[in-house]
């Protein structure tokens, strides 16, 4: 599904961000990316969503070469792929729901499709009684929760969740990763980049580990080792 073949990302002789970078993540895995600061996970997603160009290498999607897709087309790579932040990035003035419509608005699903789906999604996060609150309005596990219903309302094949519990307390993290655990379950791919040793430990799955923008791990059923 996702493989990147022999990527580098050169900003300068003195700041190389990806060494080599040979990777294939598979339909329906979950996959946790983790790394000291500076180690190259996010410059790995963002080459992923096209946001940045490789310096060298190809990195494909679905069999498409995504850096050579024209750049109209990038759009369409983007909504196979839901994203999810570190700081949740909700509309402030929007409510829940408002929230999770815009994003079906913005790639044109009609007012049925937004009233039919959205309260699945809130009931698959456990907020269907949220969902007139203001983002002022919830605590920060709510918000992350918000976050991953709108990354997931428009059936992505891919959700990408960059350090999607840096901010939230132990149960709280652990509620967010049981909502990603049972996405995966249902079929979508899961890419986590974390630095949280627990949250790794206790998933029991593929963990690829990168130093100083090379991959120097990857286990089937791994744990944190850094």
């Amino acid at each position: 599904m996702i493989y990147f073949n022999q990527v580098f990302k050169i900003y300068s002789a003195d700041s190389v961000a990806l060494k080599d970078i040979n990777l294939t993540i598979e339909s329906k895995e979950f996959v946790s990316l983790v790394g000291r600061s500076g180690a190259g996970k996010s410059t790995l997603l963002k080459i992923l969503l096209a946001e940045e160009a490789p310096s060298k290498g190809e990195v494909f999607f679905e069999s498409v070469n995504i850096h050579y897709m024209p750049r109209r087309k990038l759009p369409f790579l983007r909504r196979k792929i839901g994203m999810v932040f570190q700081d949740f990035r909700l509309l402030s003035g929007k409510t829940v729901f408002e929230n999770i419509a815009f994003a079906m608005e913005a790639s044109g699903r009609s007012t049925k499709d937004i009233e039919e789906n959205i309260p699945y999604v809130l009931d698959l996060v456990g907020l269907t009684d949220k969902s007139h609150r203001f983002p002022h309005e919830l605590s920060g596990g709510e918000g992350q929760r918000v976050a991953i219903a709108r990354a997931i309302i428009n059936r992505p094949d891919v959700v990408v969740a960059d350090e999607p519990t840096g901010n939230l307390d132990p149960e709280n993290t652990r509620e967010i990763i049981r909502i990603l655990e049972k996405i995966n379950e249902l079929g979508t791919t899961i890419i986590l980049a974390t630095h949280n040793k627990g949250v790794i430990d206790s998933l029991g799955k593929r963990v690829v580990t990168l130093e100083d923008g090379k991959i120097i791990r990857d286990d089937k059923k791994g744990k944190y080792t850094l």
